[in-house]
Parts: structure tokens; C-alpha cells; sequence
């Protein structure tokens, strides 16, 4: 049967016959399919990420020092470290998972007694495997961020013609985030019986990886103030994408609270906050990223009014779905209930709010159907693109051909000259330098590895 024991399988129900999770022969096929794909996976992801960092490490291209490397390039680096570092918890948990299920080692299953009588197992940690899958489970979070902040960080540079705001304080934070990810997993265990000790330090580590999170926020806003903003598709899902992330970053402090996370666990307010944060967010970035990109990679431009059609009716629409959440969440309606019945605690505007949820859910599902009809339809009749539409400075916007053949640069890789956010440079004829471009002399005192400091081009 299926995997029935949702996306932690938490021993023993993934494991104990009897559960949903189980067969006739109280072995779940369905939860050794996941166990086996997951460790296919992960090897599949150390392969590909040792890959990422050696390109990154020991590929690049002539003049491209690390601190010349776009911001998407520094999230992606830094997430796959962290693959690479946190998936081994993960794949160890699901070899022993396994030999749990197939051959009666007692890794995480303790002594229970079924229908009165003891069963083989003998004295193995529940909780040892909630330790190894957050262990894994958190830094997968910034696995999935990271990139997205890389991508949101040129994207909004490009749009707003202006260079990033701090572009040293953004790499350190992309590189803090991933370091401290890898100490605040037991925040997601607080119900879990733990030491109060180890609430306290998860807790005091959980609002200090705010701080570099919150140092990208400003970045990002202090990027946008007194830019010449483009209100194209792409920033207005970047825009859209600050929104929702600034609104589940602190519901997410709450929620690191041990006193105010203990009666929220298990609520509706957790779903918002983790859809808010890893649902919406994330998708709102892949979504600005393929409109900016777009051009590049098919030669042709996307139908505008679609794309902002699209943009507003996701954005709105999200928030009708996840906004409601926290607050049936402080109500304490728990996650996870096919039906409710009849509970006094509950009152019955939850069920409308419940009901609300579900069209706009519906809503936004039939609205992405503009994004693939204007794709699409752009794809084989949209009106051909320059090569550079936006103004870009970075790499990919400079190729010979567009969109660019195989191997992008041919047989001569290009020298780079200068960092990647070289925006609106006083006394320069257009308003971006592509990175490639030669420098053209520059003021007393400019010092090309730090370009975010100093004055620019004379």
C-alpha cells in the first residue's frame, strides 16, 4: 500500500503492524519504496552537488573571483554544501528505518507490547529518529532558500537598475545562515519531551539565525529605495515574494518560542507559517525567475499582461489561503483531522473560514493555468526578444547567440572585469556594465575586488 505515514514517517507507525502503513505481512511496501527512492536521491544529489561545488571551486571562468560571483550563484553553492552535509543523517535513518521494518533491528522501535504481548523489538529511540531527520530536515529549508535568495537578489539589482545594497553582508549571510541551520533542528521537537535546557539553547539559536536573515530583508528594501524600479513581471514577484517571506519569518518567530510554540504545535498556524515560508515564497521566486530568464532561454518575450494577471490573482490568492490558517490556528483547530465533528472549543466561523480556504485554494490552482498558456503560447508565437532585454550585466546575457547554442560561449570562455551589479555607475553612457566588459579606468581609490565600496568609474 501507499506510504501512510506522512512526509517524517516517524517510527513505530511507519513501521508497527497494524497501522495504516502496513501490509497483511506487517511489512509496508509503500514505506520501503520511499526509503529505497530517498537513498537513491541522496546518492543521485552527492553526486550532482560535489559536481556544483567543484565547478564553482575550481571552473570559473578567467577574473571571476569569489566575491565577483552573482548572489544566485553564492545561494546555490552554499545550499549544496549543505546537501551534502546534512542528506548522510537522512540516508543513515532510512538504512536503519529499514532494517527495522525488514529484519527486526530495534534502531527506533521500543519494547511495545500488540494485543497484550510483546513484540520483537527491544528498547530502540523513537525520538533518535526525530533527532536525524530534522538534523536533516532544517538545513533542507535553507536548501530550498538559499537559491531563492541568490535569485531574488540579482533579479531585484536588474529591476531596480541599481546595484545590491551590501553585496560582502549578503554573501556572509547566505554563508551564516547555512552554518547556523545546522543548530536550531530540535526547535521543530519541542513537544517531544526534551530537556528544557535544549528547548532554551534551540530556542536562543533559532532567533539568532533571524539576524542574518533579516540583514538580506534590509538589503533587499534598502536595494529598492530610490532605484529606477521596473514594475516588470519579475519584480513584482520578487516584491511579492518579500511580502510573504517578512509575514512567515515572524509567525516563524513565534513558533521558535518554546512557551508559545507548545500550544501552537500541530495547529493550522504552523501550516501557514510553513507555507508561507517554504510553499509560497519559494515558488514565487521560481516563478520571477523563469519570467526574467525567459527571454534568454527561448529568443522570444512572455504576453505582459498575462504575467501580471498571473502575478496578482497568485499573490492574493495565496494570502486567502494562508492568512486564515494562523488565525484558526490560535483557535487551536489541529492539522491533520479529515473531520472535526462536533468540538466545543472550535467554533463554527472556523468551518467557513475552512470552506473560504478551499475556493481560494481551487482558485489559485486554475489560475496557473495562464502561466503555461502564456509560456506556451509565447514559446511559438511570441515576438522575438533582444538578447539583452532587461539590461543585465551578468554572463549569461552576453553570449554570441541567442538564445545560446550548446556550450553557451563556444571554444573561448569569456574574461570577467568587474562584479555582476554594476547598476546605473556615474559618468557611464548606459545604465548597467556587462561583467565582461573591459574596464574603462577608474576613479582613485576603486579597487575592483571590493566594488560595493569606494567611488565608482571616473
Amino acid at each position: 500500500g501507499p506510504p501512510a505515514a506522512r512526509r517524517t514517517f516517524y517510527p513505530p507507525h511507519a513501521i508497527l503492524e497494524g497501522t495504516p502503513c502496513s501490509s497483511n505481512s506487517g511489512i509496508s511496501w509503500g514505506i520501503l519504496l520511499m526509503l529505497g527512492s530517498l537513498g537513491v536521491f541522496m546518492i543521485a544529489f552527492s553526486l550532482g552537488g560535489l559536481n556544483f561545488v567543484t565547478t564553482v571551486l575550481q571552473a570559473r571562468c578567467a577574473g571571476m573571483t569569489l566575491m565577483r560571483m552573482p548572489l544566485s550563484v553564492w545561494g546555490i553553492f552554499i545550499a549544496t554544501i549543505l546537501g551534502l552535509l546534512a542528506f548522510p543523517a537522512l540516508l543513515v535513518s532510512a538504512i536503519m528505518m529499514t532494517l527495522d521494518s525488514l529484519i527486526g533491528t530495534s534502531f527506533f522501535m521500543p519494547a511495545i507490547l500488540e494485543a497484550g504481548e510483546q513484540t520483537e523489538y527491544i528498547g530502540g529511540s523513537p525520538v533518535l529518529f526525530q533527532h536525524l531527520f530534522w538534523f536533516f530536515g532544517h538545513p533542507e529549508v535553507y536548501i530550498v532558500a538559499l537559491p531563492a535568495f541568490g535569485l531574488v537578489s540579482d533579479i531585484l539589482s536588474c529591476h531596480a537598475r541599481k546595484n545590491i545594497f551590501g553585496y560582502r553582508q549578503m554573501v556572509w549571510a547566505i554563508v551564516a545562515i547555512g552554518g547556523l541551520s545546522f543548530i536550531v533542528w530540535a526547535h521543530h521537537m519541542y513537544v517531544s519531551g526534551m530537556n528544557p535546557y535544549f528547548g532554551f539553547f534551540f530556542a536562543t539559536t533559532t532567533l539568532i539565525i533571524a539576524v542574518p536573515t533579516a540583514i538580506k530583508v534590509y538589503n533587499w528594501v534598502l536595494t529598492l529605495y530610490q532605484g529606477d524600479i521596473h514594475l516588470r513581471v519579475p519584480m513584482l514577484f520578487c516584491i511579492g515574494f518579500i511580502f510573504t517571506f517578512i509575514h512567515g519569518g515572524l509567525t516563524g518567530l513565534f513558533l521558535g518560542n518554546v512557551v508559545v510554540d507548545l500550544p501552537l504545535s500541530d495547529t493550522y498556524f504552523v501550516v501557514g507559517h510553513f507555507h508561507m515560508v517554504m510553499g509560497v515564497s519559494p515558488v514565487l521566486v521560481v516563478f520571477a525567475a523563469i519570467y526574467h530568464w525567459y527571454p534568454k532561454i527561448t529568443g522570444r518575450m512572455y504576453n505582459e499582461t498575462l504575467g501580471k494577471w498571473h502575478f496578482w490573482l497568485t499573490f492574493l490568492g495565496t494570502y486567502s489561503i494562508y492568512l486564515p490558517m494562523h488565525s484558526l490556528g490560535i483557535l487551536g483547530m489541529p492539522r491533520r483531522y479529515y473531520s472535526y465533528g462536533e468540538t466545543a472549543f472550535i467554533p463554527e466561523s472556523a468551518q467557513s473560514k475552512n470552506i473560504g480556504i478551499t475556493y481560494a485554494a481551487l482558485i489559485v490552482a486554475v489560475v496557473q493555468i495562464l502561466f503555461f498558456v502564456n509560456m506556451i503560447w509565447s514559446t511559438i508565437r511570441g515576438p522575438k526578444s533582444d538578447p539583452n532585454p532587461w539590461g543585465a550585466t551578468t554572463l549569461e546575457w552576453q553570449t554570441e547567440h541567442h538564445p545560446p547554442g550548446h556550450g553557451n560561449w563556444g571554444k573561448e570562455l569569456p574574461t570577467v572585469y568587474r562584479w555582476a551589479y554594476d547598476y546605473s555607475v556615474p559618468g557611464e553612457t548606459r545604465d548597467f556594465i556587462p561583467q565582461n566588459e573591459p574596464d574603462a579606468g577608474h576613479a582613485p581609490g576603486f579597487d575592483p575586488d571590493h566594488p560595493d565600496q569606494g567611488p565608482h568609474h571616473a
